[in-house]
């Protein structure tokens, strides 16, 4: 995760949720010093590490978190996640803003767990999409791969992705292709959105490097996948949700992209509390 670019992230959510002070906390507190904790009230899958950290430390330069958990671990319920330490005011200030974070990623990455395990045992590998939150996709795709999942492209920059609509606009895949190939070079790869078995073969005439089966029901994918030569990487997209993954897990496929990792989720449940009976002042 870019470090860089998380603090100026948590520092916009703070500038919004603070705005020019927590009347609340800085009425109360001055100098006293607190603990707060993090408890899980469901079972899931911690993504967040460097959200607590920094989100925490950008409010006071001297908070303490001291994590019982890694990106990536299951956690039960009733699990103490991280014990924060510092002073009260800014630890309350911090508190929401990380926690709706924190709770996001989780879910996501427990979301993330299950497809995997789903489709464990085979060749076929899960990936998330761009369907992710304005100004949070950096932290979903990460919490995507903390459940062991892929992450599909980043953003309109980073792959080219040939859909029906730019095939419309070109007139062919074939020409598509060319123009694309001709603009970007040999180091971008190039995937292409297929709908049948005539535009998966003119895909593999026009060279591209990944072809997507869009919208296409576990037996057409088997039989899709036998027109792809094994250098070029297959993807089946559109309306795969962990419910239905099962029946694709077996096709053949090389990657399953699931837009529900980020785009659905709920919040998992986690609360902050307050674990000392007294506040010390500094």
């Amino acid at each position: 995760m870019n470090k860089l670019k998380l603090k100026k992230i948590l520092e916009q959510f703070f500038i919004e949720d603070i705005g020019d002070r927590d009347v609340t906390s800085d009425s109360l507190f001055k100098s006293e010093i607190g603990t707060l904790t993090f408890i899980a009230k469901e079972a899931g899958v911690f993504a967040g590490e460097e959200v607590i950290r920094t989100g925490f430390s950008l409010l006071d330069d001297s908070a303490e978190a001291e994590l019982f958990i890694k990106d990536g671990d299951r956690f039960e319920k009733g699990t103490e996640l991280v014990h924060i330490k510092g002073n009260a005011a800014a630890l309350l200030k911090a508190e929401r803003v990380v926690l709706n974070l924190v709770q996001r990623m989780c879910s996501i990455a427990s979301e993330s767990r299950k497809a995997v395990d789903i489709v464990a045992g085979t060749a076929t590998k899960v990936c998330d999409t761009r369907k992710t939150t304005p100004g949070l996709r950096m932290l979903e795709k990460y919490a995507v791969r903390c459940g062991g999942a892929s992450n599909h492209r980043y953003g309109l920059y980073d792959t080219v992705m040939i859909k029906d609509n730019h095939i419309s606009f070109a007139g062919s895949i074939a020409r598509a292709v060319e123009l694309a190939r001709a603009e970007i070079g040999h180091t971008v790869k190039i995937e292409v959105e297929t709908e049948s078995a005539e535009q998966v073969q003119e895909a593999v005439q026009a060279g591209a490097d990944i072809i997507m089966f869009d919208n296409r029901s576990p037996e057409e994918i088997r039989e899709l996948v036998q027109l792809v030569p094994d250098h070029i990487i297959t993807e089946a997209s559109g309306g795969i949700t962990l419910d239905t993954l099962v029946h694709y897990r077996d096709t053949g496929v090389g990657y399953i992209s699931l837009g529900c990792l980020t785009h659905s989720v709920r919040a998992l449940d986690i609360s902050a509390k307050v674990k000392i009976s007294s506040l010390q002042v500094q």
